[in-house]
């Protein structure tokens, strides 16, 4: 894939799982490319925010059920990266939130 560090990391996703992940294992979760593997997550995050990473781990999230009958239809498939970083290190967008 080798593409852009922006297109494969998507958004970050803040819920209240991801802030405690943060706290306790200090681990940052993204919305990456579904295509993306975990050697170009790793890449991306290094480059995009200068941190080193130790261990990435990946979900595919099956898109909800929309609409109703007879018009029913699914979100998309969306990929999710949780990404633990080395002791010391921090990505500042996740310390101000």
């Amino acid at each position: 894939m080798s593409k852009d560090p922006r297109e494969i990391i998507l958004a970050p996703v803040i819920t209240e799982k991801s802030m405690w992940l943060k706290e306790k294992y200090n681990q940052v979760t993204f919305w990456v490319h579904p295509e993306a593997n975990k050697i170009e997550i790793r890449k991306a995050v290094e480059d995009l925010f200068k941190v080193k990473v130790e261990k990435v781990q990946t979900v595919r999230v099956k898109g909800k059920p929309k609409g109703r009958w007879p018009r029913e239809g699914r979100r998309s498939l969306r990929k999710k990266a949780i990404v633990r970083l080395a002791p010391g290190h921090s990505i500042e967008f996740f310390e101000t939130v």
